[in-house]
């Protein structure tokens, strides 16, 4: 780990590979991973012109709505930041005041299913999708200003039904985690068309 006495150098060389897997990372959380103030992690991103967490998933944003079919922005959970149609889909999704159950002060479980559900049927990648069944396991509670960062992975592409797996995840913990079997319509009649 690069810390206050390694030198500059090596420390944004270790922060821009760090960035590249964990996109999502906020200035606080590159701090305490390296050992740094806040103010130093801003330094060495704006030396390195790399933006600020906010304006990076922004961008991530926009290319991975470039790539929908089958679902609209509107209909989305959370904001989609990476997808690869057929193959994988990120999404976060910010947990306000107004999504929890009072007083309980815990995020209702229909916020997680929907970014889950949402992110599965984009991440099948076909024109029009359905969904035949979904399994879903709540992990623990997801409480208000906490990101949950959800994974769908198409498992299984077969005669225009896909099994897609989603995991969401709050600081590398998961809180949910859903099976969705996805058809296309043409499947329901015989027909069909792959699910990419």
């Amino acid at each position: 780990m690069v810390g206050r006495k390694g030198n500059k150098e090596e420390r944004q060389e270790a922060l821009r590979r760090y960035l590249r897997n964990n996109p999502f990372a906020t200035d606080e959380e590159l701090a305490e991973k390296f050992k740094v103030s806040v103010p130093t992690i801003r330094l060495d991103r704006l030396a390195m012109g790399i933006p600020e967490v906010r304006e990076r998933i922004m961008a991530m944003a926009r290319e991975a709505r470039s790539r929908m079919r089958g679902v609209t922005a509107e209909e989305l959970m959370g904001e989609l930041v990476e997808l690869q149609p057929g193959v994988m889909g990120i999404s976060i999704l910010e947990i306000t005041p107004q999504m929890l159950v009072q007083p309980a002060g815990v995020a209702r479980g229909h916020y997680l299913f929907a970014q889950a559900h949402s992110l599965a049927l984009a991440t099948v990648g076909a024109e029009v999708v359905l969904t035949s069944s979904a399994r879903v396991r709540y992990r623990r509670p997801v409480y208000a200003g906490e990101r949950v960062i959800a994974r769908a992975m198409v498992k299984v592409n077969k005669d225009s039904t896909c099994l897609v797996s989603v995991h969401s995840r709050v600081n590398g913990e998961i809180v949910f985690k859903g099976q969705f079997i996805i058809i296309t319509p043409e499947n329901i009649s015989g027909g069909g068309t792959d699910c990419k």
